[in-house]
C-alpha cells in the first residue's frame, strides 16, 4: 500500500498531458497574469482584513504584520515560481506535490486547496456584501424607489463570531452569537453573477478582471495620498500610540499560548497573530501559478507574474494599513468596511462613496480570481482520476472552461457566504493557504534531489535556505492561529481521506491492482473517523451536562468508526474491478516500455483495456 500512496507522477507524463485536446486555452501574457495576481491580492486585505486584524489583534502594529506576512510570502513565491516554470499545467501546489512527494501528499494538498479557494471566495463575497450595503444609500438619494438599506433578515449571515465583547458592534459576548438574519443576500447574488462570467471563458474573465484592477489601483493610491495628507495636517501620529497595544508576539500551539497575550475569548493576540490572520490577503500570488496552463509562455511569464504581483501588493498593504490606523484609533475601526468608515469619520463624503465603489470593484476582482482558480484545481484532480473525471474534468466544447466544476464552486461558495460569518471564514482560509505554502517549499527541496537535471527556466535562489525559511515562517504563522482552525483543518483532511481511500486511490491514473486484506486500512480509517467525530461532538456540546455530553460523544465516535470501516471495504471491493496488469508488479515496466496515455492507460500492450488509444503515445520515462 505504501508504494502507491507515495508514487509520484512522472514529469514527462505531466507535460505529455498538455498535448491532448482536453486542455485549456493559452491566451494569458505577463501583464494579464500580474493583473490576476494583483486582482486576487489587492481588495480583501486592504478593504476587509485590515479592520479585523487591527481592531482585534494588532493595533497600529498591523504594519509590521504585513511585513512579516510578506516576508513569508517571498520565500514561498520563489518556490512557486520555480515549480510553475518547470510544470506549466493546471493544479498549482497539487500538481507540484504529485510530481515530487507522491499521490497521498498530492491529494492532501489538492483537498486543502479546495478549502483555501472555496472558503476564501466565501470570505470575499461576505466583504463585498458589506461594502455594497455601505454604497447603496447613494442610489437611494438619487432614486427614492431604491431602498436605503437591505432588510435586516437579508443583510448578513445568521450567526456572528465574536473575539471580544463589543455590544455596539453586535458582540454581547465572546464566541458564536445570533444576528437575527436569515442569510446574506448580496453575497449570494454576486457569487451567482460571477459564476456565469467564469463559465463563459477565461479571456472574458481576464479582461473583466484587468479593468477592475486598474480602477481599484487608482482608488487605493487616492486612499494613500489623501489619507497620508490628513495624517500630516490633521491627525498627526496620535493614533499610532500605543503602536503595539496587543504586543509584538501572539504565538500559540493548539490553543496553548507560548508568547504573548490572549483576547477575552482566549485566542492569541499580537503582531504575529495579526500576521497569521491577514496572511489570507496574500492568497493571490499563488493563484497565478494555477493558470500556468493558460499562459502563452508559462516558463517566463508565470514567475514574472508571481513576483511582480507580490512586490506591488506588499508595498500597498503597508501604506494603507499605516493610513487606516493613523486616521482612526485601532479600537474604533469598523471591521466590516474599515477604509470606507475612516473617510466617513473624516467627513469626506465623496471619498467615502468613491472608496466604497473602489472596494466593491476590488473585492469583485478578488472573488473572480479565487472562483476562477478553484475549478482548475478540481480539473487537475479529475484528470488524475482522484475525483470523477467525467464531471470535474469536463471542458466545455465552446468556452473551453471546466464548466461543471465552476457551477459547483459557485453553489458551494454562495452557501458558505450566505450562512457563515466573516471571522470564521477568514481564519479557515489562512490556515489552508499556509499549509499549501509549507508543502510547496518542501517539494522544491525534494525535486532538487530527485530531478536535479530537469529544465528549470527559473531557479529559486539559495536552496535549501529559502525553502527552509519559507517552511519555518509559515509554520510560525500557523501556530499563531486559534486552535479551532487546526481542528477544522484536521476535520476537513479526514473527510478528504475518506474520499481518497474510498474512491481516488483505486481510480487514480497511477493506480495498480490492490492486493491483500483491507483490514489494516479499515482499522486506520475507522480510528481517524471515530476520533474526529468524537472530539467534534465533545467540543460542540461543551455547555451540555457531563453525562449527556459523554453519551453523545461515544455514540458519534462509534458511528464514525463504522463509516470509516465501511468506506475502506467498499473502496477495496471496487479495486478488484480494475483490469489486471500483464504481470504483478509490472507498472514500472509498462511505463518504461510502453508509456502512458493521457488517460493513464498502457499503450501498445495487448493487455491494455479497449479504451486505450490505437497508436503509441511517446511518454516513456527515460
Amino acid at each position: 500500500m505504501a508504494n502507491q500512496l507515495f508514487r509520484t507522477k512522472p514529469l514527462s507524463l505531466l507535460l505529455e498531458e498538455m498535448k491532448g485536446e482536453n486542455r485549456l486555452r493559452r491566451i494569458l501574457g505577463p501583464v494579464q497574469l500580474t493583473a490576476l495576481g494583483v486582482g486576487a491580492i489587492i481588495g480583501t486585505g486592504i478593504f476587509i482584513l485590515t479592520g479585523v486584524a487591527a481592531h482585534d489583534r494588532t493595533g497600529p502594529a498591523l504594519m509590521l504584520s504585513f511585513v512579516l506576512a510578506g516576508l513569508a510570502c517571498v520565500f514561498a513565491a520563489l518556490c512557486y515560481a520555480e515549480f510553475a516554470s518547470m510544470v506549466p499545467v493546471a493544479g498549482s501546489a497539487y500538481t507540484y506535490a504529485y510530481a515530487t512527494l507522491g499521490e497521498l501528499f498530492a491529494w492532501i494538498i489538492g483537498w486543502d486547496l479546495i478549502l483555501e479557494y472555496a472558503v476564501g471566495s466565501a470570505t470575499v463575497a461576505h466583504g463585498w456584501s458589506a461594502h455594497f450595503q455601505e454604497f447603496i444609500p447613494i442610489f437611494h438619494e438619487g432614486l427614492a424607489w431604491i431602498p436605503a438599506k437591505i432588510p435586516h433578515i437579508f443583510h448578513t449571515a445568521p450567526i456572528n463570531y465574536c473575539v471580544n465583547v463589543d455590544v455596539a458592534g453586535g458582540c454581547p459576548r465572546p464566541g458564536i452569537v445570533s444576528t437575527g438574519a436569515y442569510f446574506d443576500l448580496p453575497a449570494i447574488l454576486i457569487t451567482f453573477i460571477l459564476t456565469v462570467i467564469l463559465v463563459k471563458g477565461i479571456k472574458e474573465s481576464a479582461s473583466f478582471n484587468a479593468v477592475m484592477v486598474a480602477i481599484k489601483l487608482v482608488i487605493v493610491l487616492m486612499v494613500i495620498a489623501i489619507g497620508g495628507y490628513l495624517i500630516l495636517t490633521v491627525y498627526g501620529t496620535t493614533n499610532w500610540h500605543p503602536f503595539a497595544p496587543y504586543g509584538l508576539t501572539g504565538v500559540s500551539f493548539f490553543g496553548k499560548t507560548l508568547f504573548g497575550g490572549v483576547s477575552q475569548s482566549g485566542v492569541p493576540v499580537g503582531m504575529m497573530a495579526g500576521a497569521a490572520i491577514i496572511f489570507f490577503a496574500y492568497i493571490g500570488f499563488d493563484s497565478v501559478s494555477v493558470h500556468s496552463e493558460e499562459a502563452r509562455e508559462p516558463a517566463k511569464d508565470v514567475p514574472k507574474g508571481i513576483i511582480a504581483s507580490l512586490i506591488i501588493c506588499t508595498i500597498l498593504y503597508i501604506l494603507v494599513s499605516a493610513v487606516l490606523t493613523g486616521m482612526v484609533p485601532y479600537n474604533k475601526i469598523n471591521i466590516d468596511a474599515p477604509v470606507v468608515d475612516a473617510f466617513k469619520r473624516a467627513g469626506i463624503v465623496w471619498m467615502q462613496y468613491l472608496v466604497a465603489a473602489g472596494a466593491m470593484t476590488g473585492i469583485t476582482s478578488v472573488l473572480l480570481v479565487m472562483m476562477l482558480s478553484q475549478p482548475r484545481v478540481m480539473l487537475a484532480l479529475g484528470r488524475d482520476g482522484l475525483v470523477p473525471n467525467s464531471f470535474f474534468g469536463d471542458i466545455h466544447p465552446k468556452f473551453r472552461t471546466p464548466w461543471k466544476s465552476t457551477i459547483l464552486t459557485g453553489l458551494f461558495v454562495a452557501a458558505m457566504a450566505g450562512f457563515l460569518p466573516l471571522g470564521i471564514l477568514a481564519e479557515m482560509t489562512s490556515i489552508g493557504t499556509l499549509f499549501a505554502f509549507v508543502i510547496v517549499c518542501g517539494a522544491v527541496m525534494v525535486m532538487r534531489k530527485t530531478n536535479p537535471d530537469a529544465t528549470r527556466p527559473f531557479r529559486a535562489p539559495l536552496v535549501p535556505l529559502v525553502p527552509i525559511l519559507g517552511i519555518a515562517t509559515c509554520l510560525l504563522l500557523m501556530f499563531s492561529l486559534p486552535a479551532e482552525n487546526w481542528y477544522r483543518l484536521i476535520i476537513w483532511l479526514v473527510i478528504g481521506f475518506n474520499i481518497y481511500f474510498g474512491y481516488g486511490r483505486y481510480r487514480s491514473v497511477m493506480a495498480v491492482v490492490v492486493t491483500g486484506s483491507p483490514a489494516p486500512l479499515a482499522a486506520l480509517l475507522g480510528i481517524l473517523d471515530g476520533l474526529v467525530a468524537g472530539v467534534a461532538t465533545y467540543m460542540y456540546l461543551a455547555t451540555s451536562p457531563s453525562s449527556e455530553r459523554l453519551t453523545y460523544t461515544v455514540v458519534f465516535a462509534v458511528i464514525g468508526i463504522i463509516i470509516g470501516v465501511v468506506i475502506a471495504f467498499l473502496g477495496h471491493s471496487r479495486a478488484g474491478k480494475r483490469p489486471p496488469p500483464s504481470r504483478p508488479g509490472s507498472l514500472a515496466h509498462e511505463i518504461k516500455t510502453h508509456g502512458i496515455s493521457p488517460a493513464g492507460q498502457a499503450v501498445g500492450d495487448p493487455d491494455a483495456p479497449p479504451s486505450s488509444p490505437a497508436g503509441d503515445v511517446d511518454s516513456r520515462v527515460p
